[in-house]
């Protein structure tokens, strides 16, 4: 079943616990954070203390998605916050292995992430140390960006591998998901959804998420 995500980097942060709580109350599966560090991304976004605040406020798991340079050195804050995975970009790590064994020994969910203009075949050699692979459909570090159709053939590879080498990671999705191209994303292979201004931009966030993972699901049949 597909899952949906609402990316917070489109919520109202100046009612962010009330944007969060109604995400919720509407049928969110969890909940994404992006964290930008002004470097690895144009964009600076938040840290810790925020993560830490939207555990006290929501039951949802926190994918918390670190879009920064040298990851390793905050995954022990992040994972004391409240994230129940971290995300790193392989492009940000010289050595990917052991920073996704680092996430592991927080107790948090170990995830890769790769930018669109990054090969695929870059994240292959780590697919057996991962929870989940986040495949980016817009340039990481700012919201409402028209989504990517190149990454289809991406989710499309990733099944087969998982398939070929007998794994079980998870395989998310994020930017310019809509209810329109939900279906396809799905089809591809996309299990979780990533949505940001989709959900937050609309008046009816219970009606968005259902219309998501209501076309998400049709197309994964």
């Amino acid at each position: 079943m597909i899952r949906i995500a609402p990316s917070i980097l489109s919520a109202d942060f100046a009612r962010l616990g009330e944007e969060v709580q109604a995400v919720e109350r509407a049928g969110a599966d969890l909940l994404h954070v992006d964290v930008m560090d002004g470097h690895f991304v144009p964009n600076l976004t938040i840290g810790p203390p925020v993560v830490a605040a939207l555990k006290r406020v929501t039951s949802l798991e926190l994918d918390v998605h670190l879009m920064i340079e040298e990851p390793w050195r905050l995954l022990p804050a992040f994972a004391k916050a409240g994230a129940a995975s971290m995300t790193v970009h392989v492009e940000a790590c010289p050595d990917v292995a052991d920073t996704l064994r680092k996430i592991r020994k927080t107790g948090a969910r170990a995830a890769l992430s790769l930018n669109p203009e990054t090969p695929i075949e870059s994240v292959k050699p780590y697919l057996a140390l991962i929870d989940m692979l986040l495949v980016m459909s817009v340039h990481p570090g700012f919201g409402g960006q028209e989504f990517e159709a190149e990454a289809i053939p991406k989710l499309e590879t990733l099944v087969r591998w998982r398939r070929e080498l007998g794994l079980r990671f998870a395989i998310e999705i994020d930017g310019g998901i809509k209810s329109f191209n939900a279906a396809e994303v799905a089809a591809a292979g996309a299990e979780i959804l990533v949505a940001g201004s989709a959900i937050f931009g609309s008046k009816d966030y219970a009606a968005t998420i259902a219309a998501l993972r209501s076309a998400g699901d049709r197309g994964e049949q």
